[in-house]
């Protein structure tokens, strides 16, 4: 399941991404919010949106993947179906690509998801503050196969839209509308 994704839109399109949505940019965010990355894993720092007041979006820095416990790793994926997310801290991860991997043995064959006719997508998660000492932390949320990523994978990450970054982080849109899979040709995939 995807564990890695990259984010290399910079700050300046990530602006006028939320302004022509309509949606609030924090006074206090500059580029030092938004870096970008080749690889983010299991375990980074990682910019996160999440609501910042009345439907103001604002930056910040999170853990990807939930601490792990005496008995079990963390948790960076989490299936949507079945579950409600109304009383969840909901957030969005900005990323420009994500992976998925093939092949048990190494060397595995990396493909890479981009978004059609957007730059910049983002992957509905979830949050949790900083615990014991353990900084904010985020996991993404998964969703069945769309056609684009069947051939590659029993699960996706669900992205959404920028037209549905409001919707999620309010909840104003019911979540099996929001939670799903993309059409066929939504995303593109480079092998690498």
């Amino acid at each position: 399941m995807c564990s890695e994704y990259e984010q290399q839109i910079g700050y300046t399109e990530y602006c006028k991404v939320m302004q022509d949505l309509a949606l609030g940019i924090p006074t206090h965010q500059t580029e030092l919010d938004m870096p970008s990355a080749n690889e983010i894993k299991t375990g980074d720092m990682a910019p996160v949106i999440r609501a910042a007041g009345d439907h103001i979006l604002e930056l910040t820095q999170m853990k990807f993947g939930f601490p792990q416990t005496r008995t079990r790793g963390p948790v960076f994926n989490l299936r949507s179906k079945g579950k409600h997310f109304g009383d969840s801290h909901r957030c969005l991860v900005p990323a420009s690509a994500f992976f998925e991997h093939t092949r048990r043995k190494y060397p595995k064959a990396k493909h890479r998801f981009t978004l059609v006719r957007a730059p910049l997508m983002a992957i509905a998660a979830i949050w949790q503050p900083s615990q014991k000492g353990q900084p904010a932390a985020f996991t993404m949320l998964t969703t069945e196969p769309g056609p684009d990523v069947e051939p590659f994978h029993n699960r996706q990450i669900a992205v959404l839209h920028p037209i549905d970054w409001q919707a999620w982080i309010d909840l104003t849109k019911p979540e099996e509308e929001l939670l799903r899979p993309l059409p066929v040709g939504s995303l593109r995939v480079e092998t690498r």
